[in-house]
């Protein structure tokens, strides 16, 4: 069984290598990280908050005609 501690003063190791350039994975985890921070400041697009509420709408409906159980 590994020690804790030496898994973060690897782990540390491997970021310091990504940091500098030297580890090729390192350096698409970081590309791969940013985008995925840029994708989730963009907004969500018109056609999926109308299809949202479509649904919600659909679900609404078939409760009220007492097709759903109520959620809980």
């Amino acid at each position: 069984m590994e020690d804790p501690v030496d898994e973060r003063s690897a782990e540390e190791g491997r970021t310091a290598k990504a940091g500098s350039g030297l580890d090729p994975n390192g350096l698409i985890g970081s590309k791969l990280k940013a985008l995925y921070r840029a994708i989730e400041q963009e907004p969500v697009p018109d056609i999926f908050i109308d299809l949202l509420q479509k649904l919600d709408d659909a679900e609404a409906h078939a409760r009220a005609n007492d097709k759903l159980p109520t959620k809980a």
